[in-house]
């Protein structure tokens, strides 16, 4: 894994200062620790911060072909570049290294912009071409790795790996941009067709970008998509593929140079990649997990038997769930404000893996594509139920229960009808636009001020989401929410809370269940075989029989938990209290600071819960001194 950075000049070209590529790639050193490298001509600069991987003699970067005419800068793994590299070599390519970036070169000289439709892999990266003057910058199918780019006033285009690598540069413009602001209060995090800050852009997943001297910035092409289009199989024959398709895509993903493990949790996810692991291996796997201190949240006694189960070398160390010491790191690691608190789990997972191992591979990926989400087990069933009810009849009746039936967040699960009741009387879209949110549109904007509402526009973080619903290709509505989430939750929150996480201590996390055949057959598969009695993620558990127990298939999903709630009634009251009278938000103009007290105030009084919003409100705080330097 590494970081890339670099400078284009569109209009003319305009020498390229070395220093200044040196000084935008030593903010992503995390990233690559091993080496670096600059490369710059008349109008372009290319650099890099190597973590080696693969190829750990040659592989260095920039690289250049022999003629110096294409130059490139990777950050990733092209897991089938062999294979290319034995095809490229066939059409009388000459290869000078056994590293995966080569392959870039050569597969662009053969096969051009759509070169990037034969890498398998995770990735981001630049080329420049000199005979074309062409600047290309490519990112994989599911958005695994990170690309931001943006214009500056010397007429030149900038991208670099995070955001950190674009705020080296002296000419970018910095200035919060309010929509994104929005955004990450209704999601928690910043998506990625927004920026905190203005501007600057994200190169979408499975997009490509190529813009040539002279002519205007071109915009972003697609070159991969799904469509959620199910095919009739018999159950059997659909388990064999699909465990055939999980074993080929951790066996590609276990190819290093370098020591290797696996992330464990306990959970389906990560059992079965384990599980691949150990058939695919000659010796032990290595495995870590993370414990808390507290027995309602700690999952460790799953791991232990899964490693135990599989003869892994497993490490585990046990933390206290009230780590909120790492709000600094999380803040400097994500640059714009992200507020998933399974954030800090997941470095101090990573943390432990680094220890022993260079890559781990993880379980992510498998709830957005195989439906393992109770938000998409809810989705299925209120999805019936407007397919059974015409919404002139819903609408109004469950409308008006929805509005009538009191919040009861301290009672049973099956008290709990309000947000049903809502849901019911909506679209599916806009009732799922709802559940992936974490604070309501209406709460938002009780916080906001008038400034706030202007600078808006109207615009509504949820609206995305239903826009994207409504033009999915997909044949039913959790089929539609399944490609959202594809689109904006998962590249947005799942992938970016582990890029960044991992990359914080010089780790490269591996994601074999996001392998682009594995998401293409996933979307094939009927309603019945993704949800079920119940269940999310039905066919593969029952792919999964052979290989893990049943109380690892059928237990209750946790995941990552913190405790920020009562974090903020106790031990962070006084950080919730700062939120009131602080300097950066009120620099902004866009909050509400009685609001801001009533929030804070209910919620440590245990009259209301809060903790999430708060927790929001602390890291969009930080952030801005972070990035802007505001209430300093």
């Amino acid at each position: 894994m590494c970081g890339i950075a670099g400078i284009f000049h569109l209009e003319t070209a305009k020498p390229v200062d070395p220093d200044r590529i040196r000084l935008m790639t030593d903010t992503l050193a995390h990233r690559g620790p091993d080496g670096s490298g600059v490369w710059t001509a008349q109008g372009v600069g290319l650099g890099h911060r190597r973590l080696s991987i693969i190829d750990l003699e040659t592989g260095a970067q920039p690289m250049a072909t022999p003629d110096g005419k294409l130059v490139t800068v990777f950050n990733g793994e092209i897991y089938n570049y062999r294979a290319l590299r034995l095809e490229l070599q066939a059409q009388g390519h000459v290869f000078q290294t056994d590293s995966d970036t080569e392959v870039i070169l050569h597969g662009w000289r053969q096969w051009g912009p759509l070169c990037i439709e034969h890498f398998d892999g995770m990735f981001a990266f630049a080329l420049y071409d000199d005979d074309a003057k062409t600047l290309y910058l490519g990112r994989d199918r599911l958005g695994v790795k990170p690309l931001y780019y943006a214009e500056v006033s010397d007429g030149s285009l900038i991208f670099a790996s995070e955001l950190k690598g674009l705020l080296a540069h002296p000419l970018l413009r910095r200035r919060p941009s309010e929509q994104a602001v929005e955004d990450f209060l209704a999601f928690g995090y910043v998506p990625d067709d927004a920026c905190f800050v203005a501007g600057i852009k994200k190169l979408p997943a499975g997009h490509y970008l190529m813009t040539r001297r002279g002519l205007p910035l071109a915009e972003p092409r697609s070159y991969w998509d799904v469509a959620f289009a199910p095919k009739r199989r018999k159950a059997e024959a659909a388990e064999e593929e699909l465990a055939s398709l999980m074993g080929d895509a951790v066996r590609s993903r276990m190819i290093a140079d370098v020591p290797l493990g696996a992330f464990l949790s306990g959970g389906v996810d990560s059992s079965s990649v384990v599980a691949f692991m150990a058939e695919a291996s000659r010796g032990a796997v290595e495995t870590c997990s993370i414990g808390f201190d507290q027995a309602d949240l700690d999952e460790t006694a799953y791991a232990d038997q899964i490693a135990e189960r599989f003869a892994t070398n497993h490490r585990k160390r046990i933390v206290a769930a009230d780590d909120f010491a790492l709000i600094d790191t999380l803040v400097s690691g994500f640059d714009e404000p992200f507020a998933d608190a399974s954030a800090l789990p997941t470095y101090r997972v990573c943390e432990l893996a680094r220890e022993k191992v260079t890559v781990s591979l993880s379980g992510d990926g498998a709830d957005e594509i195989f439906a393992g989400y109770r938000r998409h087990v809810f989705h299925a069933g209120e999805e019936r139920a407007r397919t059974l009810l015409p919404a002139a009849v819903r609408q109004p009746v469950f409308g008006t229960l929805g509005s009538l039936y009191p919040k009861l967040d301290w009672a049973p699960q099956f008290l709990r009808a309000k947000s049903t009741f809502q849901s019911l009387g909506r679209t599916g879209a806009e009732a799922y636009a709802d559940s992936v949110g974490v604070t309501g549109s209406a709460l938002r904007q009780s916080l906001y001020s008038d400034t706030m509402r202007a600078a808006l526009q109207g615009h509504r973080a949820e609206d995305r989401y239903i826009r994207m619903m409504e033009s999915a290709p997909a044949e039913d509505g959790l089929a539609a929410a399944q490609y959202a989430d594809l689109k904006i939750w998962l590249p947005g929150d799942i992938l970016t809370k582990v890029d960044r996480m991992s990359m914080a201590v010089s780790l490269e996390a591996r994601e074999p269940l996001l392998d682009h055949r594995l998401v293409e057959f996933a979307a094939t598969l009927p309603l019945k075989q993704r949800v079920r009695g119940g269940t999310g993620k039905w066919l593969m558990k029952q792919a999964m029989r052979r290989y893990l127990p049943e109380d690892i298939l059928f237990r209750r999903k946790m995941g990552f938990v913190t405790p920020i709630s009562a974090w903020f009634r106790g031990p962070l009251a006084g950080e919730a209290d700062r939120l009131v009278s602080s300097t950066a938000l009120a620099e902004t103009e866009w909050f509400d600071r009685q609001a801001i007290k009533r929030i804070v105030d209910a919620h440590k009084s245990g009259r209301e819960e809060h903790g999430r919003l708060i927790w929001q409100l602390m890291m969009l705080d930080r952030s801005l001194q972070h990035v802007f330097g505001a209430g300093r």
